[in-house]
């Protein structure tokens, strides 16, 4: 091999390879991230947030006045009775059931009667023998006045001696004295009559009061008595009856505030069991006096409209209001919404209502109503529904869905 062909395959080391340019992995790396965060934008615009929601309340007059006393008590009824019998007996039959509505007199129940009714038929027999006795009587003293006549006669006519005459008028006197014993006899059995009839009616059992069963309290067979007996195996009462018509609500009122309460004055009454649901009350009366282990007054508060789902024992809320001339001077308007659905933000007051599946934000006044309930002066109306829970967090125009529907 020649030493230019040497010459040819000789590396030359100093001249460098070229560099290559990192531009096109910058662009590439910008476009990526541009691509993801399209992505994510089209993907959490897409997305449907699960929220749950309440209806605005229209505000309504009797809301407007304002509460001078919030207090808590329990539904009673003044017309509540445990019935029972007059006397001690075995039952026989039971006729009411719980719920049942039942009229004043209508029979409850029956007591065995088989002794009494014995007893009261022995009654009839002697009142009808001391009856008798009384007929047999008045006919021999009928008899004695017509014999003391005839001796009378004879006598006069010296036919006759005194002495037949004076035991012809002995006779008659004795018939006579016979006789008022045979009536006093006749009332006597008349009045065992009366009782055993009475206690033959007293087997039965009757509703002293139109009202509703709410307890039934014997069956068929067990002994009941008007007082406790037979080491507790002895029941004291048939059911219990509650006149729905008598309803009311009982409230203790600590007695540092009791100056706020006065009788005939107005008040709301919000049952524990329909929290939305306020109804018209007043106050009845002011116990004249207090309790002193707990320093409380008894105020009684009356509904000014009963509804069947006012029913004894629930827990219900009443806020005493004050005078109208302080309510008219702050009557407002406006709709009702839970706290949780008003958000503060930038200084405004925002909430979502949900239209046509999107959370659409609103900023509205608002004002506070009571600790649970905020007043939306304006901006929003009745029966709108607003988010007042929501797992993310929403922005104007997402897409929702109610966890309610």
């Amino acid at each position: 091999m020649t030493s230019s062909s040497l010459d040819q395959l000789k590396i030359e080391r100093s001249e460098a390879p070229p560099r290559r340019s990192a531009w096109p992995w910058v662009v590439s790396l910008l476009l990526l991230v541009a691509i993801a965060a399209a992505f994510f934008f089209w993907k959490s615009s897409t997305a449907v947030a699960e929220v749950t929601t309440a209806a605005a309340r229209e505000l309504r007059s009797q809301e407007t006045q304002g509460a001078v006393l919030n207090s808590s008590g329990y539904v009673t009824a003044r017309r509540q009775a445990t019935v029972s019998s007059k006397i001690t007996g075995r039952v026989a039959e039971v006729l009411i059931e719980e719920g049942m509505v039942v009229e004043e007199g209508q029979v409850l129940a029956r007591l065995d009667d088989a002794n009494i009714r014995t007893v009261y038929r022995l009654a009839l027999a002697q009142l009808d023998s001391a009856g008798r006795s009384l007929d047999e009587t008045q006919a021999l003293l009928d008899e004695a006045w017509l014999n003391l006549e005839r001796s009378e006669r004879l006598v006069s006519q010296k036919l006759a001696s005194q002495a037949e005459l004076d035991r012809a008028r002995a006779l008659a006197g004795s018939l006579e004295a016979r006789l008022r014993r045979n009536r006093a006899d006749v009332e006597v059995a008349d009045r065992q009559v009366d009782i055993h009839r009475q206690q033959l009616e007293d087997t039965i059992i009757r509703a002293p009061f139109a009202g509703v069963v709410v307890a039934k309290n014997a069956q068929p067979g067990e002994m009941v008595s008007p007082v406790s007996a037979g080491g507790g195996f002895t029941r004291t009462g048939i059911g219990t009856i509650v006149d729905m018509s008598s309803l009311e609500i009982e409230i203790d009122v600590n007695e540092a505030y009791i100056n706020r309460v006065r009788g005939g004055q107005r008040a709301v009454a919000t049952l524990d069991a329909y929290p939305d649901w306020r109804i018209p009350a007043h106050v009845i009366a002011i116990i004249p006096t207090a309790d002193r282990q707990r320093a409380t007054v008894e105020v009684r508060v009356g509904f000014d409209e009963l509804d069947e789902r006012i029913l004894p024992d629930m827990g219900v809320k009443v806020a005493f209001q004050e005078d109208a001339p302080l309510q008219q001077a702050r009557e407002r308007t406006g709709v009702l919404v839970p706290t949780a659905a008003v958000r503060s933000a930038d200084g405004r007051n925002l909430l979502f209502v949900v239209r046509d599946g999107r959370a659409e934000r609103r900023a509205v006044p608002v004002s506070k109503f009571n600790n649970a309930t905020i007043l939306v002066e304006s901006g929003l109306a009745p029966g709108e529904r607003v988010v007042v829970d929501s797992a993310v967090d929403l922005v104007d125009g997402a897409a929702v869905r109610e966890k309610n529907e």
